[in-house]
This record gives C-alpha cells, structure tokens and sequence, in this order.
C-alpha cells in the first residue's frame, strides 16, 4: 500500500503572523500619516497668523546728512501706524535738544510727525496714515525741548532731509 500525504487544510502560523504584522504596519503608518498631517495644518495656520502679525512697511525713506552718507532709517508700517526711526550714524543731539520729524509735501509745507524724545538706536512714533499723504520727503531738524517749532514750522534748518519711496509689497 502506498502511502498518501494529504496537503494541511489550514493555514501555516507563519502566514497568519505575517498578516498581522502586515495589517499592524499598515495601521501605525495610517496613524502616523495623520499625526503629521494634522500637525502641517497646525503649523501653516500657525505661519498665517505669524503673517497677518508681521508689519507691512510700505513706505521708506532713508535720509542723508550734509555729506550725503546715510543718517536715519525711516519705515512706515500703514497697519499699525506707526513710524520707525532708526539712527544710522552717530550724531546725538543735546541734553536741551530733541529731534523733530517732518513729512514735506510737493509745496514745501512741512507737518510735524512727532518728536524723538530719548537717544535710542530705534524708536517708534505713532503717526496716521493721513499724516503722510502728500508727503514727497521726510525731514528731522534739531529744536530746543523748551523751545520747540512755531507756527507749525521748524525753527532750526532740516539737518537730515531724505525722499519718500513707496515700497510694492
């Protein structure tokens, strides 16, 4: 007689690891594949917000002294209104000075934007958007604190006078 050997009729244990492996593998790479999904959308919300936070400046000016070298950064930031004044050389004006800003339109009106009060490298001045409409160059000139400009005009020449550009964002 011969002998016959029937095939097993169920499934090897090794298959039946490997599909649960298989399916485990799938699952935590489904698991991780919206983790991060979720975490991109909550970081590109995060950088729009960062976005609508960060100053717009639309319009610069850098003004020069006498000799034309740079002496002051000015940048307006129409969102918050706000003008940035930022000294670019060394000159400080003294104890009983104080510099004014001026905005100087096409018939050489000046207006006064503000006056920078302390030594810092960078201030910031409060300014409308009105303020600047009009506006072709901005001025600084250096008046006495007690004695400040009459009529609206500065007393003393404009020591640094440079134009206004309007930046494309």
């Amino acid at each position: 007689m011969t002998e016959h050997k029937t095939a097993p009729t169920g499934v090897s244990g090794w298959w039946r690891a490997l599909s649960i492996f298989l399916a485990l593998v799938v699952f935590i790479g489904w698991a991780f594949s919206a983790s991060m999904y979720e975490q991109f959308k909550a970081q590109i919300h995060h950088l729009e917000a960062k976005l609508v936070e960060i100053p717009q400046v639309r319009e610069v000016s850098v003004l020069l002294d006498d000799a034309q070298a740079p002496a002051m950064l000015l940048t307006y930031d129409p969102k918050n209104q706000k003008l940035q004044v930022q000294r670019l050389n060394d000159v400080l004006e003294g104890r009983e000075q104080a510099l004014h800003v001026w905005a100087i339109a096409e018939d050489d009106t000046p207006r006064m934007l503000g006056v920078l009060t302390n030594k810092y490298k960078t201030q910031q001045l409060d300014v409308p958007t009105q303020a600047l409409e009009g506006a072709r160059t901005l001025a600084i000139s250096v008046e006495n604190k007690d004695r400040g400009p009459r009529d609206g005009k500065p007393r003393q020449p404009l020591l640094f006078k440079g134009w206004l550009v309007q930046k494309a964002i």
